[in-house]
């Protein structure tokens, strides 16, 4: 474990297990936290004034972190995406048997981030890891289920993007009149299933 100060009121926490981390931290009830967030391997723990004695308590708290078993949410998907061909064709699988892998998982949010409500799912089937593609379009639908490298994520939102479409969820990943307004938070497990158009 590695903290660095980041500005006055933070530190930024290098950790193998930020998911645990965070939950550790949230739990001790460290005065002054007023916000906590995970990245893919850090956790960035904010203060409401100096962090003072904070990270050693916060260094103390990693033996005893235990990862959380976060909500389960399944996501279902028609799989009938833009780039399920090409992807199809990049892995060597039948289109059918990258759906079924799709599906096979039991992904975990690893963080958020690109745009509100953008979850970066990990968890992937190795045979599924695929480069972004050469040229992002200009506007992906909200909804979008897509892969690149070793992440698979849902567009909460039309945007620009250059993950490969495999397929579409009418499920709303970010409405801000919801609360949380995110579907997905940090630690969240999630499953995607199979849907037929009909």
């Amino acid at each position: 474990m590695e903290i660095r100060r980041a500005g006055d009121r933070a530190l930024l926490v290098e950790t193998g297990a930020p998911h645990a981390l965070r939950a550790a931290v949230a739990a001790a009830g460290l005065p002054g936290v007023a916000e906590i967030v995970p990245g893919e391997r850090t956790v960035l723990v904010v203060f409401d004034g100096p962090p003072g004695d904070a990270a050693e308590r916060i260094r103390a708290l990693e033996a005893g972190a235990a990862e959380p078993r976060g909500r389960l949410v399944e996501i279902p998907v028609v799989y009938d995406g833009a780039d399920l061909a090409e992807v199809a064709e990049v892995t060597g699988l039948a289109p059918g048997e990258v759906v079924r892998r799709h599906c096979a998982a039991e992904y975990r949010v690893a963080y958020l981030g690109f745009s509100p409500g953008f979850a970066y799912l990990t968890g992937i089937d190795p045979a599924l890891v695929v480069p972004r593609r050469t040229t992002p379009r200009t506007s992906v639908p909200a909804g979008s289920v897509a892969i690149a490298g070793p992440y698979t994520a849902v567009y909460p939102s039309a945007s620009p993007g250059g993950w490969r479409l495999l397929g579409r969820t009418a499920l709303a990943l970010w409405d801000a009149d919801r609360d949380p307004p995110s579907l997905l938070e940090p630690g969240d497990r999630v499953r995607f299933r199979e849907l037929s158009e009909a």
